[in-house]
């Protein structure tokens, strides 16, 4: 068993912390707020990242975006100054892939090993262990780190050299968006043709066009519960960082564009703080339906 550091306890953190001590990994815990470790049994509290990395084989976090990142990475007392090359950093939150690659350069000039290796999934996914990791560093330093990623995830993937795994998430999370407008779209045509939404979703989830995400999200639509399991302004700033990664290859992305002002929208609604699938209410009020249904509520 390895011992870890596990810096930052928000959404995705304290379930993925409390899946390493499940499977024995020794495991200390820094967060800028200590009372967000209350009642996560099994690890130590340390009160700086110094402390919290001391020793340490392996670093993980998973942090809301690049400016927590640079915060705890490049901050004054942060990672960089106190992690040496004898422990492994593995960064696992969704960034842009340019600040991905300046951490890696930064950690290299240390002798620190690296890895880029966000997660898809949302809260319940890091609670269950249930996570998808996609991993860009060295193979040999991805190895090493297999085991502990297992621990927090339900698939393991090792994409390429450093970068590739921050450049997989932006690619997939282009999909996960434009599923949640599909679904919207999809919802709120049959809600105007007169169509049962309950079969509607049947047959989503039957045909070949099925989706875990249509499966997941289309029954809060109905019921009206948009109870966050990844809040929507975290999609909003997903949604920026692909434009703007594919901005930088002149991909177009016109679909994520029609997203991205959809998300707009629904945090100027005062909707960012409710799960990412908030997006739908936007696409039926322009449509001028209403998705709930008091069956879906009993």
């Amino acid at each position: 068993m390895s011992s870890i550091a596990y810096l930052g306890l928000g959404t995705m953190g304290r379930g993925m912390a409390a899946n390493l001590v499940r499977a024995g990994h020794d495991v200390t815990v820094w967060n800028r707020n200590p009372a967000r470790a209350e009642g996560l049994e099994g690890v130590r509290v340390a009160s700086s990242i110094a402390e919290a990395v001391e020793g340490r084989e392996m670093v993980l976090y998973c942090l809301s975006d690049d400016a927590a990142v640079r915060a705890v990475v490049f901050g004054q007392d942060g990672l960089l100054a106190s992690v040496g090359p004898e422990t492994i950093v593995v960064d696992m939150s969704t960034i842009s892939p340019a600040l991905s690659d300046e951490e890696a350069l930064a950690f290299a000039e240390r002798g620190v090993p690296f890895l880029d290796a966000p997660v898809f999934g949302s809260k319940g996914e890091a609670i269950g262990g249930g996570l998808w990791v996609v991993v860009g560093g060295a193979a040999e330093v991805f190895e090493r780190v297999r085991p502990v990623l297992d621990a927090v995830s339900e698939t393991v993937h090792h994409m390429g050299p450093q970068g590739s795994g921050a450049r997989m998430k932006l690619v997939g999370n282009l999909v996960v968006a434009a599923q949640l407008e599909a679904l919207g779209e999809a919802l709120s045509l049959g809600r105007a043709a007169g169509l049962d939404l309950h079969r509607v979703l049947d047959v989503l989830h039957v045909t070949d066009f099925k989706s875990p995400i249509f499966d997941g999200v289309g029954p809060g639509v109905l019921a009206g519960d948009y109870s966050p399991s990844f809040a929507l302004d975290l999609m909003l700033k997903d949604a920026r960082l692909i434009q703007s990664f594919a901005g930088t290859l002149n991909v177009p992305v016109p679909g994520t564009d029609e997203v991205e002002g959809v998300l707009q929208e629904a945090v100027e609604r005062g909707y960012g703080s409710e799960n990412a699938s908030a997006l739908i209410k936007v696409v039926a009020a322009r449509a001028g339906v209403d998705l709930t249904d008091a069956r879906a509520r009993l």
